[in-house]
């Protein structure tokens, strides 16, 4: 059987970002997100959107509108997790982030991936590979994670830091591009 081109995205194929499924999702998204910008986190209806965008999101997590996000299926979040304002999390692929995480104001998550091939990139196609973010770890602001990156437990991404790989559990990482500067909880 033929996969579509969403099963595609969510299993890092090749996929054409164009399709009318991925299009729709996208679309629902969008149309969620410019909700959520006239709303606080203490609003009315703001639980109901915010469920409505994010399936199972946890009852202890908060997200800080506003938000931005390509669908909202794909943003897999656990327990006790805070979301600071203006975050962006491109989710072709999953982003898993782990119980007990604070995120920053202005960080991003980046899933999609384009071709190396300038030829390749005028075609509407791309990968999208997932992002995986331990427990108890601290993105701060203006963090930017890259496509495929997996950030172990009790991290903390130093502010403004650009996280290109993964990083082992127990590491402060900032710079551009992020590098371990030392190991935390000993």
């Amino acid at each position: 059987m033929m996969k579509t081109e969403f099963e595609k995205m969510r299993n890092k194929e090749m996929y054409t970002f164009a399709d009318n499924e991925i299009s729709y999702s996208i679309t629902r998204a969008q149309k969620i997100c410019a909700k959520l910008r006239m709303m606080s986190i203490h609003s009315d209806g703001y639980r109901e959107l915010i469920e409505e965008l994010i399936p199972n999101i946890p009852q202890s997590t908060v997200i800080c509108p506003p938000f931005h996000c390509d669908h909202g299926s794909g943003i897999i979040l656990g327990e006790n997790v805070f979301i600071n304002y203006n975050a962006v999390m491109l989710d072709g692929a999953y982003i898993h982030i782990g119980d007990n995480t604070k995120i920053g104001p202005n960080a991003q998550f980046y899933t999609p991936n384009h071709p190396l091939d300038y030829l390749q990139r005028r075609l509407p196609q791309e990968t999208s590979l997932p992002i995986t973010i331990g427990s108890d770890c601290w993105i701060a602001g203006g963090v930017t994670i890259c496509p495929g990156v997996t950030i172990g437990n009790r991290c903390i991404v130093a502010a403004g830091s650009v996280v290109t790989k993964d990083v082992p559990d127990d590491s402060l990482v900032a710079g551009c591009p992020a590098v371990v500067k030392r190991k935390l909880n000993k």
